[in-house]
């Protein structure tokens, strides 16, 4: 193993703790371990005695010789003796590669016991069994490794003898078929044990773990001896303990205490941390200190006997929790140990969901329904309700349901509403059901292709297991997951650390964050989580519900009167949805979005029409492909007076609501066009509101005037479309959709499940933007536009603009906004602060690169 540059060229074999980095040792010697306990050292920090044996001297542990010289060492460093009763001392052998892998080794503990000291050595911690535990632990490993025992006669050992005499059996054993008797002396124990170490690292179980990791065969090994103090089990012990607590992130140590020995295996589950016998105020302060060294959440494990505290190990804690990972990020950057961009890099995305929604405290004994796709984010537990009707009668009567149906319609919204959670057995991430439940903040499951739904029997089924309708569920729609019975759910606790990491994120970005809502009451909730305006108000969702019946008259009008009866309703109530949504919003921008749903969302198929006129208008709109059919501007084109009827709702409500001082941006958003004239013709729809609005108020109402793009068609025509527009969205959704030639709601479940298991894809490109071949798309339409007109306003309203991953990719294309659900935002305004960052860590490494390259000669 070669040695750090500038490492002298002749190692000691014997490398005291905390001396190592002073000879120019680094991992490559000393292993993680060892350079991990210089650490310990060099921050002042209450630590083991121990010294290192380098990887490149290890072998020469072997040898007696060697061995006296380290237990010299560690006697000298300790002022006591090891083995004696008096202020006894033992020894531990740990291992430690170079760098971190599995595989490695047990550590050997309680060397330098023997028959003569067993006894007082027993007494003195007043638990025999335990000291016969650790010390049967040394003889089994050295008996078959070093002495050349057979492994199956030390197993009967085991197995065939009682617990108190286990130790005498296997020093019988090994004097009766070993190389060699057990020796009493510490120095050729430690020589022994060193020799079973390495012979296990050098075995060829111990090879197939290194190549299983992608690590050299000949990897080294450094061996460290620690001194281990003997001490009364009312005084003495050892534990793990991490700085944080993973429920609030407070900062105080939280782990466990084991009194007597350390060893491998621990049974029990120990004592809190409140228990430790000179309290916790010396591993408080080392946790204080560590956490401020490693900048992250720290985790020890330590040593306590006769009342003082020794580290055996310290380390960055990999996954201290949501909340533990926020407030050390923002005490560091408060204390001033880290700046705040730091602190914002510190935190992911994903955390910030999880403190925004509820989550499941899983034991590990739950009993799994079925499997789906994570559609919205939270955790419910509930009664099944097959039917809307159920969901809102046991609702009313204040039950928590889950909504478990094969899909959902816009009938169903006050259902899904009401409800605690919502399962479907169709449909992916952009179905009607996921977008509702997102923009609610409800749990959802979708797309669980093995619920078998029987509304006739009242039963749901799958694998094997079936739930009546009114018994309970739980719904983790984090995960994607739905469980038997109601297990313990806990709430979302956003805390004041959350909001202040997020404006610092705020100060980061460059890259706005919107929020889809279409009613003042999601509006609300988009702004409280700091969303910067509205990107897409979708006004088809203003007609779910109780309001469905209002947009079927004017589909179905089977006569002139008709029509326009049912468009001064239409009207009426757009104008009163829209004066609440802007009066909630503010100054801010609004993005409406004219009216762009499938017709079969309006029209159920199975729907049964009480007037013949009705039937008859409505088999004349059925289509076979709807997605695809009369929605967005094809309809409007085709009637003529819908979009300009919705504008004049708009305008007359900005009029309105200016009046008490609020004046709203108003962005009225065309959708799904593909040919240029359809935007222009549009657009002339909308002028003509406004002019009429101002013929009647008196009143020129500011607005901008912009198209979605959807169809991969309008991205290839972006230029052509800026020429009229004022901004363009990009709607993901379908351009994913359209672009891949996927059904969003009919492969999501099966098909891209086993794309992404074949590793055909990543993800599902609903779930996270596809960058190779939307991105293209994209790329493409913001070149193009901004070639015509430099300051167009583009944005994205689809639901990548709430996924991290995505953020990254989008902020990169160059766009000004990203528009998500309201329970997204704070991910979103987050990844967008990483996003800036990492440009910006870019572009100074780059800086550093031409800086290299203009001083080289």
């Amino acid at each position: 193993m070669p040695t750090l540059a500038g490492a002298p060229s002749v190692i000691s074999s014997l490398v005291p703790y905390g001396q190592g980095r002073g000879r120019g040792l680094g991992a490559e010697e000393l292993g993680v371990h060892g350079e991990q306990m210089d650490r310990l050292v060099s921050l002042g920090l209450p630590t083991v005695v121990g010294i290192t044996v380098p990887v490149s001297r290890a072998r020469q542990l072997t040898d007696p010789a060697l061995a006296r010289e380290a237990v010299d060492l560690v006697e000298e460093l300790t002022g006591r003796r090891v083995g004696s009763t008096d202020r006894p001392l033992l020894l531990r052998l740990v291992p430690s590669t170079p760098v971190a892998a599995t595989g490695v080794p047990p550590d050997l503990p309680a060397l330098g016991v023997c028959p003569a000291n067993a006894r007082a050595l027993a007494e003195l911690i007043g638990r025999e069994h335990q000291l016969h535990d650790v010390w049967t632990t040394v003889l089994a490993v050295v008996a078959v490794d070093a002495l050349d025992v057979d492994a199956d006669d030390v197993d009967d050992v085991l197995t065939d003898t009682a617990d108190g005499d286990r130790a005498p059996a296997l020093l019988d054993l090994v004097a009766r078929t070993g190389s060699a008797p057990f020796p009493d002396d510490p120095a050729e124990q430690l020589a022994l044990a060193a020799r079973a170490l390495l012979h296990r690292w050098d075995s060829p179980r111990g090879r197939r773990a290194r190549r299983a990791q992608g690590l050299p065969d000949d990897l080294g090994l450094a061996l460290h001896v620690q001194a281990l103090h003997v001490g009364p089990w009312e005084r003495s012990g050892h534990g793990t303990a991490s700085s944080r607590d993973p429920g609030t992130g407070a900062p105080r140590p939280h782990g466990t205490f084991h009194r007597g020995v350390s060893r491998r295996s621990t049974s029990g589950e120990g004592e809190p941390l409140s228990a430790l016998p000179e309290g916790t105020d010396l591993l408080r302060h080392a946790l204080a200190t560590l956490e401020n060294h490693l900048r992250a959440v720290a985790t020890v494990t330590f040593e306590l006997r006769d009342g003082k505290l020794a580290l055996l190990s310290a380390a960055a804690l990999p996954h201290p929790g949501a909340r533990a990972g926020l407030r050390l990020a923002v005490d560091l950057a408060t204390a001033g140990t880290i700046d705040r961009a730091t602190a914002v890099r510190a935190v992911r995305p994903a955390a910030v969901q999880e403190l925004l929604h509820a989550q499941l405290r899983l034991t590990g004994a739950e009993r799994e329904l079925a499997r789906g796709l994570a559609a919205s984010p939270g955790a419910a537990s509930g009664v099944v309700a097959l039917s809307a009707e159920r969901a809102l009668e046991l609702s009313g009567d204040g039950v928590p349901v889950v909504l478990v149906s094969t899909e959902t319609t816009p009938a169903d919204v006050p259902a899904l509403v009401a409800s605690a959670a919502v399962v479907t057995s169709a449909g992916g991430l952009a179905s009607h059901a996921a977008v509702v439940a997102r923009g609610t903040g409800t749990p959802a499951v979708c797309g669980v292709a093995e619920l078998c739904i029987d509304r006739d029997a009242g039963t749901v089924t799958a694998h094997g297991h079936t739930v009546r309708e009114g018994e309970r569920v739980t719904v983790d729609g984090r995960a994607g997951t739905v469980y038997l019975g109601e297990l313990d759910v806990r709430p979302a606790e956003p805390s004041a650390e959350l909001d202040t990491l997020l404006s610092w994120a705020d100060a980061e970005r460059t890259l706005g964050v919107r929020a889809n809502a279409d009613n003042a009451a999601e509006a609300e909730a988009a702004l409280r989580l700091g969303a910067e305006g509205i990107g897409l108000c979708r006004t088809e969702h203003q007609f779910l519900g109780d309001r469905l019946p209002v947009v079927r008259r004017f589909l179905l009008a089977p006569d002139e009167d008709a029509h326009r009866l049912a468009l001064d309703a239409l009207t009426a109530a757009q104008q009163a949805d829209f004066t609440a949504l802007l009066q909630v919003t503010g100054d801010r921008p609004v993005t409406v979005r004219l009216l762009d749903a499938p017709l079969h969302e309006f029209l159920p198929h199975d729907e049964v029409y009480a007037d013949p006129a009705h039937a008859r208008r409505a088999a004349q709109l059925r289509e076979v492909n709807p997605m695809l059919g009369l929605r967005g501007v094809r309809l409007a084109l085709l009637e003529d007076d819908l979009y300009a009827a919705q504008a004049e709702a708009l305008f007359s409500a900005w009029v309105t609501v200016a009046a008490a001082g609020t004046r709203p941006r108003l962005e009225v958003m065309v959708p799904m066009v593909s040919i240029p004239q359809e935007l222009e013709l549009a657009i002339g729809q909308v002028r003509r509101a406004a002019d009429r609005v101002e013929r009647t108020t008196g009143v020129r109402v500011p607005y901008q005037v912009g198209s979605m793009v959807e169809t991969p068609r309008a991205a290839l025509l972006a230029d052509r479309l800026a020429e009229h527009a004022d901004f363009l969205s990009f709607g993901t959704n379908d351009l994913t959709q359209m672009t891949f030639g996927f059904s969003r709601d009919d492969v999501e479940s099966r098909l891209l499940a086993h794309y992404v298991g074949e590793g055909l894809l990543t993800a599902s490109p609903f779930a996270e933007f596809d960058a190779d071949g939307v991105g293209a798309l994209v790329a493409i339409a913001v070149q193009k536009a901004r070639a015509v007109r430099p300051d167009i306003k583009l944005g994205l309203c689809g639901e990548h603009g709430g996924d991290a991953v995505s953020v990254g990719r989008l902020a990169a294309l160059g766009l000004d906004y990203v528009s998500c659900s309201p329970q997204r935002v704070p991910v979103a305004r987050l990844a967008a602060a990483h996003a800036a960052l990492q440009d910006t860590a870019e572009e100074r490494a780059q800086d550093r690169a031409q800086d290299r390259a203009q001083a080289a000669p």
